[in-house]
């Protein structure tokens, strides 16, 4: 009833290419991975005003991708509970990676940036409020 296939699946064929581009292991995925977040935790800091932190942030960055970041330019008048929120959950991303990538350096500074965000956030909240 039906005709047989009479050729290779496209997918199976690409498979079998031994040229096929090449792969980045995980360590690798897991510090590019890394990097994104801590980018995006300093984007934040920098807007939040925090150079000390901004820039133990930096150096992070700049040693996992080799090379420095590019800085956010200056404050934009952003809601700072807000940013504080992002930037917590930043952090606590870059931490679960740093984690299991086994990078004590960057997981220490990301659960650090987590309490100062968390210690901010009650400064900024008050009281009874959720």
């Amino acid at each position: 009833m039906y005709e047989p296939i009479r050729t290779k699946s496209v997918h199976r064929m690409a498979d079998d290419a031994p040229d096929r581009g090449p792969h980045r292991s995980r360590e690798a995925e897991l510090d590019i991975q890394l990097a994104g977040h801590l980018s995006a935790l300093l984007a934040v800091t920098d807007e939040l005003g925090d150079e000390a932190a901004a820039d133990r942030i930096a150096h992070q960055v700049a040693r996992l991708r080799g090379a420095p970041p590019a800085r956010h330019a200056g404050l934009t008048g952003a809601d700072p509970v807000a940013l504080h929120r992002r930037a917590h959950t930043l952090a606590g991303r870059a931490l679960v990676v740093a984690a299991s990538r086994a990078d004590t350096a960057a997981a220490i500074l990301a659960a650090e940036r987590m309490d100062a965000h968390t210690a901010a956030l009650d400064e900024l909240r008050p009281v009874g409020a959720l």
